[in-house]
């Protein structure tokens, strides 16, 4: 494991790799020969190039995607931001491991691995609104689970997340990192008074926190949680492993931004899966300059956006790799 410390996990954001432009020129070339009008294939084009120059390849795959599930449990339900009790989370884990969720479903739909890793589930952080989440011990923990989940083997990675609390966490996050008012919604439904709740409760743990706020680690530390923070690790992780990465809904995008904030650049391995129905999210993928692949209303969480949007990337990648070009197909390229 290359980090045991924030230091350390800070470091490596400095010795980031790049895509491969010697590939990415290579499938810009085989683009332009492809039996089809230029540009004919809209977005999915620059999706296919985009994955040859983290897979090193003119013609990339998509045939071992990996899906990994982090959950977490938060301190800060005791304020009462949740319409679901924190016991859903153990229970939603126990649904993953017998195949009854919809990611299962999804994973399933479209060859993905599936690995589910519970954090401390019995132990839930501190409430951010009376002290930091977590210690540097505990978030480091977090990181380094994320960061050994991803496969260096996979060609494409979706993180997702089940923790009851967590889009308060994520809201406290986005809030920190960009400012403004308004992150905080409705998550898994509360209503008017579970909101204002929700927006207290934001609210006093960035006055507790303000003075580590600068450090986007530390934001983490102090506002996140661990299922969020070992997602913040395995998108760094797969970024170490030249991984291509789907992003989820708006607490994945929270804990991606952690990294963008940290070291700008860092999410060039990423592309937005969805744009969820929570309400902030569209604002969020803004801020990271991601577009979103698909916009289907979803609020579920468990990597599902991201799962649906792998069939997309899989769409991209059969008609880029697998076309004939025009010398091969003989025909006439106009």
């Amino acid at each position: 494991m290359p980090f045991q410390t924030l230091a350390e996990f800070r470091a490596l954001l400095s010795r980031l790799p790049a895509a491969d432009q010697t590939a990415i020129a290579a499938a810009q070339t085989r683009n332009g020969q492809l039996t089809k009008p230029p540009g004919a294939l809209g977005r999915l084009e620059g999706l296919a190039i985009w994955l040859a120059g983290w897979q090193g390849t003119e013609k990339p795959r998509a045939s071992a995607p990996q899906i990994a599930i982090f959950a977490g449990n938060h301190g800060v339900t005791a304020k009462g931001v949740s319409a679901f009790p924190a016991e859903v989370t153990v229970q939603m884990v126990a649904n993953f491991a017998h195949g009854g969720a919809a990611i299962n479903q999804l994973a399933r739909a479209f060859g993905a691995k599936l690995d589910v890793h519970s954090l401390d589930l019995d132990r839930p952080t501190a409430d951010f609104t009376e002290a930091p989440a977590m210690t540097e011990a505990e978030v480091v923990a977090a990181l380094r689970t994320g960061f050994a989940a991803v496969n260096p083997k996979a060609d494409l990675f979706v993180a997702g997340e089940m923790g009851i609390g967590n889009t308060t966490a994520a809201a406290a996050i986005a809030t920190a990192l960009y400012g403004g008012l308004g992150w905080a919604g409705r998550g898994t439904g509360v209503d008017d008074d579970g909101l204002r709740r929700k927006e207290a409760a934001v609210a006093a743990g960035l006055e507790l926190h303000r003075a580590q706020l600068a450090d986007p680690l530390q934001v983490l530390r102090c506002l996140g949680g661990r299922e969020i923070a070992a997602m913040t690790g395995a998108i760094l992780g797969a970024r170490m492993a030249r991984v291509p990465v789907i992003l989820d809904g708006f607490i994945v995008c929270a804990a991606a931004a952690v990294l963008e904030k940290a070291m700008p650049g860092a999410l060039d391995h990423c592309v937005a899966g969805h744009q969820s129905a929570e309400g902030a999210h569209a604002r969020l993928l803004e801020k990271l300059g991601k577009e979103p692949l698909l916009s289907l209303g979803l609020r579920l969480g468990e990597g599902s956006g991201g799962a649906l949007a792998i069939g997309v990337v899989q769409g991209a990648v059969a008609c880029h790799s697998g076309m004939a070009t025009f010398a091969e197909a003989g025909v006439a390229a106009g």
